[in-house]
């Protein structure tokens, strides 16, 4: 029996959180969420226009002298009440997730547990935003270098993880002093008020932290990017918009963090563990229904076992069971809207003229919502668009390859690089393709890269800067240096 969300629902605002009130858009303007698993209408949300952005922005700028000034552990603090909160209410916010996003429930419930774990990181690095004071080489004076807030930041987030995305983004900023407007998908607006509502009550200040649901985002994000008091941007989305924002920034010498699109490969040798590497295919392909950067995209399989590799793994896609992500046993809810359905369906179209086999799948259901089932392809020629292509969808297409030297040009043979999975019992072979692989992560004999304590990002087209770990929070401080002697 499906879970109504609509009391749920009810208790979200719906308006836009300005200098820590609820406010209707300048003028008067409203878009509707959209339930992917019905393709009706939940609610709606106000939708912000170039006004009510730069009024966000000077909340942020009144707010900024007063968070900055705050004590580092009582920033911590108010982080550590976030976790709380999240952790105290993770089912209503999973299943929130599930009405606009249309994950699966345990998706979205991983997905909170790890969002939450974002604000726990970052009360704790809120303490260690530490400079250093060292003697000058000539000896004539001491270097000492300073961490400080960077200033108002926005944060452009993506609909596939609604909450995660955005606690990665507010956590490290609110540690480091700064404030910040959040600019979250027009798919997921409801998730990013709920998590503002949320840390209002956690104790941050009015202005520290501003919501603004648009379907104007660019028009929106541009003008806030043009506003001097704005000096950094971080975006989660795909490289074309990232680069439209990159040369937007670039007016007014914007800080920039962006973690853009993948095109991650995943290889596995003759002398892989069978098991463990079905198992990981699974978790790298389907977490998140396959609507995830770190997605598995193209599958390199040892023809030495690949056949036994594709049985296995297309016997584990077809028993995943598809429905509405808040029905019971739903291990894969639809796609997020009809676009990203329909590149699916075309994709596997182009690949299966070029010559593929569908092991499993391959046909997307009749009837009301945007599914798409579990599927695996295999004699995947390399000329086919799904293995230069973001799938962002429950699609595993599977090429055979014969040495190691030919898969790592394979799988280097993309302008993205963000993360890359290698299976092989051979620790020195895993070391050595792991180092030679063009990507800023590696899951070496593991499926799962993503952890608040390390650093996350690519290389290549695939971003600019790192979310996580130290690193994280270093991206939202400037590094002053002073010269001094005594």
């Amino acid at each position: 029996m499906t879970i109504d969300v609509k009391p749920l629902i009810g208790d979200v605002p719906t308006d836009l959180l300005i200098g820590g009130g609820w406010h209707p858009s300048g003028d008067g303007a409203r878009f509707d969420v959209m339930d992917p698993a019905t393709g009706e209408a939940l609610t709606s949300v106000a939708d912000a226009s170039v006004a009510d952005g730069l009024a966000a922005v000077g909340a942020a700028h009144e707010a900024l002298s007063g968070w900055a000034a705050t004590a580092p552990r009582a920033r911590g603090e108010v982080l550590r009440r976030a976790f709380e909160l999240m952790t105290q209410r993770a089912d209503d916010l999973a299943r929130l997730i599930v009405a606009e996003n249309g994950k699966a429930f345990p998706d979205a419930r991983g997905e909170v547990a790890y969002a939450a774990e974002f604000f726990r990181w970052y009360a704790e690095e809120a303490v260690r935003a530490a400079g250093h004071i060292q003697t000058a080489p000539a000896g004539t004076n001491k270097i000492m270098v300073l961490r400080q807030p960077i200033g108002v930041c926005v944060l452009v987030t993506p609909w596939n993880f609604p909450a995660a995305m955005a606690t990665r983004k507010i956590g490290p900023a609110l540690a480091a002093g700064c404030t910040v407007v959040l600019k979250p998908a027009s798919e997921t607006p409801l998730t990013a008020l709920a998590m503002g509502a949320l840390l209002a009550e956690a104790g941050v200040p009015d202005g520290v932290v501003n919501v603004l649901p648009s379907r104007r985002s660019g028009a929106v994000v541009s003008a806030m990017l043009h506003d001097p008091r704005v000096r950094k941007l971080s975006f989660t989305g795909s490289t074309e918009v990232g680069q439209r924002l990159l040369h937007e920034a670039a007016d007014n010498v914007v800080n920039t963090s962006m973690e853009l699109g993948g095109n991650a490969p995943f290889v596995v040798f003759d002398d892989a563990d069978l098991d463990a590497a079905v198992a990981g295919a699974m978790l790298a392909k389907m977490r998140n229904g396959g609507e995830a950067c770190t997605a598995a995209n193209r599958f390199y399989v040892q023809r030495g076992i690949a056949d036994r590799f594709a049985e296995k793994f297309s016997a584990a896609m077809a028993a995943l069971r598809m429905g509405p992500g808040l029905e019971p046993d739903v291990q894969l809810g639809p796609l997020v809207n009809a676009e990203g359905r329909d590149k699916v369906v075309s994709l596997v179209s182009d690949a299966l003229a070029g010559g593929a086999r569908i092991a499993t799948g391959g046909t997307a259901p009749d009837g009301a919502g945007f599914f798409y089932p579990p599927t695996v392809l295999v004699d995947v020629p390399q000329s086919a668009a799904i293995m230069a292509e973001e799938v962002f969808g429950p699609v595993a297409p599977i090429a055979v390859f014969d040495s190691e030297s030919e898969v790592v040009a394979w799988a280097n043979r993309t302008e993205y690089g963000l993360v890359a999975y290698v299976y092989t019992a051979d620790l020195a072979r895993g070391l050595r393709v792991s180092e030679a692989l063009e990507f800023g992560m590696v899951g070496l004999n593991r499926a799962l890269v993503s952890d608040p304590a390390a650093p996350f990002g690519g290389v290549k087209q695939s971003g600019i800067g790192r979310e996580g770990g130290h690193d994280g929070l270093l991206e939202y401080l400037e590094t002053k240096y002073v010269a001094v002697q005594w």
